[in-house]
């Protein structure tokens, strides 16, 4: 078969699969009353509102998940990780740190697996600040966080994220920068710096079907890891949705209470999760009364401080620097948290 011909064809798949995308997300509602009927579960009891929270979420934030990492994959295919490095390499802080941030929306890691990309950052030259700012907007805000806050929250929301945590991201990496700590490198880490990855050959130009299916195994490889996360994280939604007195929670992360958002940071560092499973639970704490701020704060805690990405970067990092890490992320989170609450 021509190349052409593979495109056209794979064109006309893509097309037809995007009309049973749109078809089923603008189904949900029905399909979910459809269940909660079947189960014979009274949709007004605490089980009947719990149900109904994981039936309709669960499907919705799938499909979003899927449409969005496709689209992505199919973006990532114009972009190669030589240039990326090459062009960060070549920029200081300030500039690099907004460049850096910005490729962390469009890599859809956890904080463990973006460790490996910051440790190729420091191998081709990238400033240590820089590569800061890369390793705590990759986790945070990615394609994946956006996508589920776009559509469990509402595009306000994502957006709000999405500066919050920009700004996270490069102010702490620029603050990182200037405090000078390449000698609290691991020895290897510096060894390695010394040496630069030698340039890939130049590949042919893919047609439209290698993009197509580039952006398939791009939804194969990450809704296929997240997926029990995201179900794992709208039961858990589903059961504060249902279950947990409204009182309770505006008590505990309210916006009256002062130690309200350095406990939600706290309670977030030694939790381990990424986007797809934290945010259906910031989902259900808003619909009970948390307060936006201590809600964020909480969030941001858990998806880029957690305690096996520091465990991970023990072994890159000297105990001083993941300390002044830890530090100033934690400072701008609470700084995040606290200015919401008084605003909103």
């Amino acid at each position: 078969m021509s190349p052409r011909k593979g495109s056209a064809r794979a064109s006309a798949a893509t097309a037809l699969a995007a009309a049973a995308w749109w078809l089923a997300y603008t189904h949900l509602t029905e399909f979910s009353d459809g269940v909660v009927r079947l189960l014979g579960v009274d949709p007004a009891s605490h089980l009947g509102s719990a149900v109904g929270f994981f039936v309709f979420e669960s499907p919705k934030v799938l499909l979003l998940l899927a449409g969005i990492v496709f689209v992505m994959g199919v973006i990532h295919t114009f972009v190669s990780p030589e240039r990326t490095r090459a062009l960060l390499s070549g920029r200081g802080l300030g500039v690099g740190n907004v460049m850096a941030a910005g490729l962390g929306v469009v890599t859809p890691f956890c904080s463990c697996s973006a460790v490996p990309l910051f440790i190729g950052f420091l191998q081709a030259g990238v400033p240590l600040g820089v590569t800061f700012s890369f390793l705590i907007s990759a986790p945070m805000v990615n394609e994946v966080a956006l996508t589920l806050l776009f559509g469990m929250l509402g595009w306000k929301v994502a957006a709000l994220y999405l500066a919050l945590g920009l700004t996270v991201a490069v102010g702490a990496g620029m603050t990182i920068g200037r405090l000078g700590m390449e000698e609290h490198l691991e020895d290897w880490v510096r060894a390695i710096q010394d040496s630069r990855p030698a340039e890939s050959a130049s590949e042919a130009p893919l047609t439209w079907a290698d993009r197509i299916s580039a952006g398939l195994a791009h939804d194969r490889e990450i809704v296929g890891k997240v997926w029990p996360y995201i179900l794992l994280g709208v039961a858990l939604g589903a059961g504060i949705h249902g279950f947990v007195p409204q009182e309770f929670i505006a008590g505990i992360m309210g916006r009256n209470a002062w130690w309200s958002v350095p406990a939600a940071v706290l309670l977030g560092v030694p939790m381990y999760s990424n986007a797809a499973g934290i945010i259906p639970v910031v989902q259900a704490l808003l619909a009970k009364g948390a307060a936006l701020g201590t809600v964020l704060a909480f969030m941001m805690s858990v998806i880029a401080l957690s305690a096996p990405e520091i465990v991970i970067l023990r072994k890159v990092l000297k105990p001083r620097l993941i300390a002044v890490f830890v530090g100033v992320v934690a400072a701008g989170i609470m700084l995040v948290g606290f200015v919401f609450n008084a605003v909103l």
